[in-house]
């Protein structure tokens, strides 16, 4: 029998297909529990019980700049417990976790990924831990929970065009998916990979699902960079190495932006990509308490 080689399509492909039916059949395959557990609320026993644990370890996919703000406001806010920040794309945490807990190897107490098929995956396998904060109870909406209780969402973001405000004129800059494939696009793009970004991963699904693959074969000749995360593309935007982005995280847009770089978010005419990375315990954690108290 004859090898067929396999292209770059054929694996996103069949990344994407994977992604998809882990999801679905998660959702239709998965034992369901008779409901979820009762919403706790922060109590001073939590507290206390967290800061004899002393830490908590975080994997997520968050820009390092951000998910060490939000670590720093946690230890402000409780004295005593360290959060030690994990922070890697999201397909490298999904993998990650999966060789630890493979090898019996129980590191990480609390997770968050901008692949929300990861937490399916986990919730599936039986290792997230049933858990619901008060708040989560009060305020969430049902799409926005599972209903097992094991991880509810954590932060939601958008996947848009951008450019730079001293290469590219507002009136010029791109204002659709279709307009990066103009020839005078050609060499002047950056955009994220699927294979180590969450974010990108979801946004590639979401794109081929509603304009097509063959967008992404006629983007493919405008001799792209490719870098990985979705945080990287706003920061070559920003320094200059590239005048248009193609996908990437908005948050970071924004942030660049109020920090005087010459960059701006463009949402295109057909629909910008949405994502949300849920969180979620592990039932090994070896801080709990503590990642009680972070989620």
């Amino acid at each position: 029998m004859k090898t067929r080689k396999l292209s770059r399509r054929d694996v996103l492909q069949g990344s994407l297909q994977a992604s998809t039916a882990l999801a679905l059949g998660t959702v239709f395959a998965s034992p369901a529990r008779a409901e979820a557990p009762p919403p706790e609320a922060i109590t001073a026993q939590l507290i206390e019980a967290a800061k004899k644990e002393g830490k908590v370890v975080w994997y997520t996919s968050i820009d390092l700049s951000v998910s060490e703000k939000i670590a720093a406001s946690f230890k402000e806010k409780f004295g005593g417990i360290d959060v030690r920040v994990e922070r890697t794309g999201a397909e490298r945490v999904f993998q990650r976790i999966g060789q630890e807990y493979a090898s019996n190897v129980h590191a990480v107490d609390i997770a968050n990924s901008s692949d929300a098929a990861h937490l399916l995956a986990w919730k599936r396998q039986g290792i997230l831990l049933p858990y619901v904060p008060e708040d989560v109870a009060k305020h969430y909406k049902p799409e926005h929970r599972d209903p097992d209780g094991t991880f509810a969402g954590f932060r939601a973001t958008l996947s848009p065009i951008a450019y730079n405000t001293r290469l590219v004129k507002a009136e010029d800059a791109p204002k659709s998916f279709a307009d990066l494939l103009d020839p005078r696009w050609k060499s002047k793009i950056v955009k994220a990979h699927p294979g180590y970004s969450g974010t990108i991963l979801t946004a590639t699904f979401e794109m081929v699902r509603d304009i097509g693959w063959e967008y992404y074969e006629k983007l493919a000749k405008q001799n792209i960079m490719q870098v990985q995360s979705a945080t990287d593309p706003p920061k070559k935007l920003s320094l200059g190495e590239r005048s248009v982005m193609a996908d990437g995280s908005e948050y970071n847009i924004f942030l660049l932006r109020e920090a005087g770089q010459p960059v701006e978010a463009g949402y295109p005419a057909e629909g910008t990509p949405f994502i949300v990375g849920p969180n979620g315990i592990f039932t090994a954690a070896p801080n709990p308490n503590a990642a009680k108290l972070v989620q």
